[in-house]
């Protein structure tokens, strides 16, 4: 190969130069149209899709937002994404209110670029920005993040739920002063927008425990379907749907609760472990009667179809309640139309800390919505065999933003 003078055998070949020239060439025709344009192509490679393709090829899912400004925050009535992780983050002791604030922005700033497709203020790696699939990112405030602002701002509820007689909790699962909830339907971005909030709050705290969770894959499974847990369940077919009746009542804070907070709801997350090999040892009856619903199709014992009514007053032949008093359907029940929440929940599998399921649950309040029905279960639901409760924290979770502020402002113009 021609080499160019002045250069031995190690020196660069024509080629080598040739390439180099167009590269050259190509960064500067970049510069000119500007570097929004290239990180859009990046985002975005094929803006006509179909074009040179005679079946008409579907955009990619990896384009789908949500918006993160807003009355209330993307993460709680949004459609839940395949994955899931949550973040408790413990405040350095020497954070103020001023801290605090500055790192609220700061979180608040990188959260609105992520889930719009668009890379943090500081991300050197942009490119894992460019697909946000569905990204959601979430805020919620311990007692402790509350109190370091304005401790006369805690509403009641925001503390350690009381005792269960079935918990067995570990702190290294529990309550934390601020937590990071960031759901995706793809891995990868999300792996990369927690990394970002991780380089947000090195400065002011320290990570206490990081739990991930997984559903079905994006477009498994028809929209609205109710997602199964490991122990094969349909789990959540009562849940209150964001555009029913009466759900913003359920949900979202309102009079009752400090200004901060009003448009803002509580959130309760457990994390249970299961005991699958308990379960395979149960025969098919056995699992249906401890739920009180069919497993192949979630409908009630009493019924034919999921979300038909369970007829707690149907007798066996022999007397017997068709649904049992332990079955789990009859203790979650109330007839307090008020007692009711809206879960979100994920399953868990770790080769080190087992399989479960990471239950998300959000509500006014949880002391009047969550807590009664808990103490129905922990009394006498039937799964308590093969469930354990090992992590509990109670968060708040305040109202959206608008564009150009930040997460939580309300807690300082209280």
């Amino acid at each position: 190969m021609t080499r160019l003078p002045g250069h031995g055998p190690g020196g660069p070949s024509r080629r080598k130069v040739l390439w180099g020239g167009a590269a050259a060439a190509g960064a500067g025709a970049a510069a000119l149209t500007g570097a929004d344009t290239v990180f859009r192509s990046l985002r975005f490679p094929v803006e006509n899709p179909g074009a040179d393709d005679p079946a008409g090829a579907a955009r990619p899912h990896g384009e789908r937002v949500h918006p993160f400004h807003g009355a209330h925050q993307s993460g709680v009535a949004t459609p839940p994404q395949a994955h899931a992780r949550f973040i408790g983050v413990d405040l350095n002791k020497d954070v103020d209110a001023d801290g605090v604030r500055r790192l609220l922005s700061l979180l608040s700033d990188d959260a609105a670029r992520l889930t719009q497709g668009r890379a943090a203020l500081a991300d050197t790696e942009p490119e894992l920005a460019a697909a946000p699939s569905g990204l959601t990112i979430t805020f919620g405030f311990g007692p402790g993040l509350v109190e370091r602002v304005d401790p006369g701002a805690i509403p009641a509820w925001l503390k350690p739920l009381p005792d269960f007689t079935t918990d067995r909790l570990e702190e290294r699962w529990s309550h934390g002063d601020l937590l990071l909830q960031v759901c995706c339907d793809d891995p990868l971005t999300l792996s990369h927008a927690a990394r970002m909030l991780g380089k947000d709050t090195r400065a002011f705290g320290t990570v206490r425990w990081s739990q991930e969770g997984f559903r079905r894959s994006y477009g498994a499974e028809p929209s609205g379907t109710t997602m199964r847990n490991l122990f094969g369940q349909v789990d959540g077919t009562v849940n209150p749907a964001p555009e029913e009746e009466g759900f913003d009542s359920l949900v979202w804070c309102g009079d009752d609760t400090p200004g901060w907070l009003q448009g803002g709801t509580a959130m309760v997350l457990r994390r249970i472990t299961m005991d699958l090999e308990g379960w395979d040892r149960l025969d098919r009856p056995g699992r249906e009667d401890s739920v009180g619903r069919r497993l192949d199709n979630g409908a009630p014992l009493t019924g034919t179809e999921e979300h038909d009514e369970p007829d707690l007053e149907a007798m066996t032949p022999l007397g017997f309640p068709v649904i049992a008093e332990y079955a789990h359907i009859r203790r979650a029940r109330s007839p307090d139309s008020e007692e009711r929440i809206f879960r979100r929940a994920y399953n868990y599998e770790s080769e080190t800390e087992g399989a479960g399921l990471l239950f998300a649950c959000y509500q006014r309040d949880p002391e009047r919505q969550f807590v009664p029905i808990q103490r129905r279960l922990d009394e006498l639901d039937l799964l308590n065999e093969w469930i354990t409760h090992i992590g509990s924290a109670v968060f708040a979770i305040p109202p959206g933003c608008e564009e150009g502020g930040f997460v939580g402002r309300g807690l300082f113009e209280s």
